[in-house]
Order: C-alpha cells, then sequence, then structure tokens
C-alpha cells in the first residue's frame, strides 16, 4: 500500500512538473527578438533583467579601472547615444563606460543597456565608424534580450535536471552525478553553445541596421 501511494503522488507531482513546463514554454515562445523576428525563450521579467545589468555594473565601477581619457570617453559617448537613440529604447537609462585595459579586445553588454569598451579595442575601431560596428554589436544585444534569453535557458535547463533526478528516483550519489553531468553536457554542447553563436549573428544584424539608422556607414562593420 505504501509502495502504491509512493507512486501515485510521484506520478501527480511528475503531472504537476509537466503542466509548468508547458505554461513556461506558451507564455516564453511569445517573445520575438526585433529585426529578425525569430521566436525567443524568455521567462525573466524585464524589470528584473535592467535590475541584473544595474548591480553587475556597479559592481564592475569598483572592480576595474576606468578610462581618464576625456577624448575616448566623450568618443564612445558620442556614437554610443546615436546608436541607443536609434535603437528606439528610451525606456533603457543607456550608460556607456571605457575600461582601462589596453590588453583586453573586447567590449561588452549588460542587460538594460550598460555597455562596456575596452581600450584594447580602440586601435582596432580606428574611427567612429568603426566603434559604431562594435556598439551597435552590444546594443543589439541589449534591445534583443540576450542577457535574459540565456538566464532563461539556464533556469529551464536546471527545472529540468532537478525533473530527472526526481522522475529517476536515484539513490546511488555517484550515479546520480554521472546523470546530472550526462544531462549537463547535452544542454551545454545542444543548447546554449550553438544559442549563443545564433545570438552572435542576430547582434550582428541588428547592431548593422543601428549603424544605417543612426547614419554610420555600415560598410565600417566590414572593414573592422
Amino acid at each position: 500500500m505504501n509502495l502504491f501511494i509512493k507512486n501515485r503522488s510521484r506520478k501527480e507531482s511528475l503531472k504537476a512538473i509537466i503542466i509548468l513546463f508547458a505554461i513556461v514554454l506558451f507564455f516564453a515562445s511569445c517573445k520575438e527578438a526585433p529585426l529578425t523576428e525569430r521566436k525567443q525563450l524568455i521567462i525573466i521579467p524585464e524589470s528584473s533583467e535592467i535590475k541584473i545589468g544595474e548591480d553587475a555594473l556597479r559592481k564592475i565601477k569598483k572592480e576595474l579601472k576606468l578610462s581618464q581619457n576625456q577624448y575616448l570617453i566623450n568618443q564612445v559617448k558620442k556614437v554610443g547615444t546615436r546608436i541607443a537613440e536609434a535603437s528606439g529604447r528610451s525606456d533603457y537609462k543607456w550608460e556607456f563606460i571605457v575600461i582601462e585595459d589596453d590588453n583586453i579586445v573586447n567590449a561588452f553588454c549588460l542587460p538594460g543597456g550598460k555597455i562596456g569598451i575596452y581600450t584594447g579595442i580602440l586601435p582596432y575601431t580606428k574611427d567612429e565608424k568603426g566603434l559604431a560596428a562594435v556598439i551597435g554589436h552590444e546594443v543589439g544585444h541589449a534591445i534583443a534580450r540576450h542577457g535574459a534569453e540565456r538566464l532563461s535557458i539556464a533556469l529551464i535547463a536546471k527545472m529540468g535536471q532537478i525533473a530527472l533526478n526526481f522522475i529517476l528516483d536515484v539513490d546511488n550519489p555517484i550515479v546520480l552525478e554521472a546523470l546530472n553531468q550526462a544531462y549537463g553536457l547535452g544542454t551545454e554542447i545542444g543548447i546554449v553553445l550553438p544559442f549563443s553563436r545564433k545570438q552572435e549573428l542576430e547582434a550582428d544584424r541588428i547592431g548593422i541596421d543601428l549603424m544605417s539608422k543612426a547614419e554610420y556607414n555600415p560598410i565600417g562593420a566590414l572593414e573592422f
């Protein structure tokens, strides 16, 4: 009798998990990326996403060295403001910072319109067109909500891992760890990594469109 009750309880719990997944996926599938209109899986509220970006930027400002070169700061803000205005997201509190590190050839985007440019990438951008290509790409990530999308995928993958452990009811910790690692590897290779490449290409496409709207010659992206 106890086994019957236990099995019935597990079936009911599993049914509840499946229903929850279905509801989450249904509402998440309503999102579309700008320009490309790609269906997106986003379950993170935009207000929470923006808060994450603001908190992360505060931490970055405390831990990293910001550039004091006013010419570079003004140039990044000038180009960034034009690209941001072209995005149509006036509800974002856009912020563009320059980080003093000539060894890092990179830029980044935090949720909610917080963009960081390392000084190491500036010799490669050369002029405003090249800088517009970089900033356009990062702004593309922001308005497409790629950060929230990746976080949503990670959360759903975690939910799937919990459900897998529940369904299998494995007590052996060694076997359980092996299953979890296999599941994690599968989601990493099959979902997260390919999706990341798709997001990068999408940010490129959006960025070039933003360059054009901001009256920067998109050929600057090719030159960069």
